[in-house]
């Protein structure tokens, strides 16, 4: 068939790729507007090595980019060293890498041109969510210690998940790997990492998230500044570890998440503890219980062996004894004792009442004794308390009498008679009687 084709299709000699290449430089190296050309941008990401400072300048509302370099003899010439963030006025000429089929821009001056447009917002949207108290460190989580379900947000095609993969196997195996695909660079990242992270919550199985990207351009990171992405981890009800980048790569969805690791590899040994760790903090475990039980083992013996000496000691049968002399000696004494007081206390019953029996007035009027009364009850005591005329109750052992006065006189007066009183009747048994009254010398009469 080629040999049907027009002779003016094929060319006469073919460039090899050193001559396309070496072409392309000769016609940029020696254009003469590029061989000093002055270039404004945004540092995007800086490394500085030992030949010198490689950094990407680009435009963000283009999303054009270029790389850069200065070499080391050359930077303490700069006004100013390239910091991603900065925007920067650039002089340099174009340099064309024939082994690698690039051009690049070789540095010979750097003028500050103000605060870069992305880094500008990237400044306000961490100031606002700090406000919002979304990276407080009272927010972090604690991840569990023990996690038997990790959920992982990358990309399918990237490294980074085939690093946490071998890494969560070699930690442990066994455990369950649920895997969430997103992008994770373009624009459309910042939406896929979103659904992504809601696609987990959802499935509800999972008790750590690790959302991960491989190191890359700063430029490739930008979706990880995404409110939309800040906002889903910060909403997430799942612990996150955030494995996004290198170490010089801090994105804000490292500053929200739980706990932060520089690389993909590290989010996952942080996430999960490694096995043979926990076997060993088991073994330990169980060598310190078996410890403590033979320790209180041998306490318990040495105690119980003591005990026993001092009971082959202290002769028990001996002792008993002796205690239950001791107690029948007190139980003898307490008899005693009680019969002494019973005794005693009967005696001065005995007494108290023999006393009685004498103070009683009844027993005074069977002797042949009265008791003189006035009208209204009260003990006549004296003679010189009566009147002639009264009218008094005579009491005696068997009855009553009332009489009246005739004559009344204290002991030793001369003459003194006994009175006549017309009888009345007897309440007791209507007698008439006529009775001497000790102790006030009354002669009385009574019918």
């Amino acid at each position: 068939m080629s040999s049907n084709l027009p002779s003016l299709l094929i060319p006469d000699t073919a460039l090899s790729v050193a001559g396309l290449t070496g072409y392309i430089q000769d016609l940029l190296e020696q254009d003469s507007q590029l061989r000093q050309v002055w270039v404004t941008g945004e540092v995007s990401s800086a490394t500085r090595y030992r030949s010198g400072l490689f950094f990407t300048l680009q435009d963000p509302d283009a999303e054009a980019a270029i790389s850069c370099v200065v070499w080391s003899n050359q930077l303490n010439r700069l006004a100013t060293l390239p910091a991603p963030g900065e925007q920067l006025i650039l002089l340099g000429r174009v340099h064309v890498h024939p082994q690698r089929g690039s051009y690049q821009l070789i540095i010979w001056q750097a003028l500050p041109a103000g605060e870069g447009l992305r880094a500008l917002r990237y400044r306000q949207l961490r100031n606002r969510l700090e406000v919002e108290g979304l990276f407080d460190p009272e927010r972090k989580r604690p991840l569990p210690p023990y996690p038997q379900s990790i959920a992982v947000v990358t990309s399918p095609q990237a490294a980074a998940w085939g690093d946490i993969k071998r890494t969560l196997k070699h930690r442990h195996p066994g455990l369950k790997v649920l895997f969430s695909p997103a992008l994770v660079q373009g624009d459309q990242a910042p939406f896929s990492i979103a659904n992504a992270i809601a696609r987990v919550v959802r499935d509800g199985r999972a008790e750590v998230l690790i959302l991960s990207r491989g190191g890359g351009a700063t430029e490739d990171m930008v979706c990880f500044n995404d409110e939309r992405v800040v906002r889903a981890i910060a909403d997430c009800p799942i612990p996150v570890v955030a494995g996004i980048g290198h170490q010089r790569d801090e994105s804000l969805a490292d500053l929200v998440a739980d706990i932060c690791a520089h690389t993909p590899t590290a989010a996952a040994e942080q996430a999960v503890p490694l096995l043979s760790d926990i076997y060993a903090e088991h073994q330990q475990r169980v060598g310190r219980l078996s410890q403590v039980l033979t320790s209180s083992l041998e306490t318990a013996a040495d105690q119980l062996y003591r005990q026993k000496a001092r009971l082959r000691r202290l002769h028990l049968d001996r002792q008993i004894r002796q205690e239950s002399q001791t107690i029948a000696w007190k139980q003898q004494q307490l008899l005693q004792s009680t019969t002494h007081r019973l005794q005693s206390a009967s005696q001065h019953c005995h007494l108290l009442r023999q006393k009685l029996i004498t103070l009683d007035p009844a027993a005074v009027l069977s002797r042949g004794y009265a008791i003189l009364r006035q009208e209204n009850g009260a003990v006549v005591r004296s003679a010189a308390a009566l009147t002639v005329g009264q009218e008094l109750t005579l009491q005696l052992a068997d009855g009553t009498a009332t009489v009246r006065v005739l004559e009344a006189g204290q002991i030793g007066d001369a003459g003194v008679n006994g009175a006549a009183a017309n009888d009345k009747s007897d309440k007791t048994n209507g007698a008439s009687a006529s009775n001497q009254v000790p102790g006030n010398q009354l002669s009385q009469s009574m019918s």
